[in-house]
């Protein structure tokens, strides 16, 4: 009788607890089985990564892109707009200063990622909310031909040097990596004498024009001698056979700037546990092997993993002081005064 009676309690118990343990199962199959990313790095780079992330893992990744115009900021307004109803859960961002300001604003989730501790403390946050990996640097890309037997530009201040008067470019220093280093100027240099720089650029006749890759394939096609980019756009269009060269600049001076991608996971993500295993996938050295080897020729940040044939590497980089907290509080004033400045 006491044995029936406990069967029938065990019996109840459990009718009472399963649809509780299957709504759980149901909802974290239904989470693990997605994640949404927005990346700034362009789709050519990152999408074979996110494709080897579904390979390995079974988990479906809807990949959202910028456009080249707009890249970062675009995909920052969009994580803010949606703030009340986030539809991203993971931010792989192609530089690390708005990366930071969607975390001042509150809208990233620390994650101690078991990988992130792989990388210099210098490249991380130290509560977790980002995490950085595959570099690029700002580098002066020139064409081979035109500058052979020629003296080449060693500095960002040679855009003002008049001996290369409307003979260079550089993309507008409103969006992406040139955005950044606008900022870290004005850290830098302070305000004066950054806003003098941008203020002479146009009457050096430097253009601005849509993006990095702009300025590559103008100095490339010899519309310019020489221009400002990253990295992975030179490596990309030497890969291609362009006539083009790279130059580390200011290395007698302020340093090169160095910019690492950057990965984070959103405030409230819907699919938090498989954004946790996208981000561990990113941060992975599998990763950063594949965006070092592919066309974009990442800098890894790994210590022991080295760049590709003709990408610097971080031991030969002396690197612009900068910090990167300031630089998030600086970037929205700067922006801002650029907009009105050279628009």
């Amino acid at each position: 009788m006491r044995r029936k009676t406990v069967l029938k309690c065990l019996a109840i118990l459990l009718i009472m607890t399963l649809p509780s343990v299957l709504c759980s199962s149901i909802t974290e199959a239904k989470e693990n089985g997605q994640v949404v990313v927005y990346t700034a790095l362009d789709q050519v780079y990152s999408e074979p990564v996110l494709k080897r992330f579904e390979k390995k893992t079974g988990i479906k990744v809807k990949a959202i892109y910028d456009i080249e115009a707009t890249k970062t900021i675009g995909l920052v307004n969009r994580i803010i707009a949606e703030k009340s109803r986030p539809r991203c859960d993971v931010f792989w961002n192609n530089e690390v200063v708005n990366t930071i300001r969607l975390k001042n604003k509150g809208l990233l989730e620390p994650y101690a990622s078991p990988q992130a501790r792989y990388f210099p403390e210098l490249f991380r946050d130290e509560d977790g909310y980002w995490c950085g990996f595959a570099a690029r640097a700002r580098v002066i890309v020139y064409n081979t031909r035109l500058l052979r037997g020629r003296q080449k530009p060693r500095s960002i201040k040679d855009f003002l040097d008049r001996r290369w008067k409307n003979q260079t470019c550089m993309a507008l220093p409103l969006f992406g990596t040139t955005a950044t280093q606008a900022t870290a100027l004005f850290e830098v240099w302070g305000h004066e004498r950054a806003l003098a720089f941008f203020r002479n650029l146009k009457k050096n006749g430097v253009d601005l024009v849509d993006g990095n890759s702009v300025v590559r394939d103008r100095v490339a096609d010899g519309t310019y001698m020489w221009g400002l980019t990253d990295t992975d756009d030179v490596y990309s269009g030497t890969k291609r056979g362009l006539p083009i060269d790279m130059l580390l600049p200011d290395q007698d001076g302020i340093g090169t700037l160095l910019i690492p991608n950057t990965v984070s996971l959103i405030r409230n993500a819907p699919h938090a546990s498989a954004a946790k295993k996208l981000i561990d996938f990113l941060l992975s050295e599998e990763s950063e092997k594949m965006l070092a080897r592919s066309g974009s020729g990442q800098i890894p940040l790994r210590p022991g993993l080295k760049p590709v044939s003709g990408i610097p590497s971080l031991e030969e980089i002396r690197p612009m002081k900068v910090d990167n907290e300031d630089l998030a509080r600086l970037m929205e004033d700067v922006l801002s005064l650029l907009d009105k400045e050279l628009m």
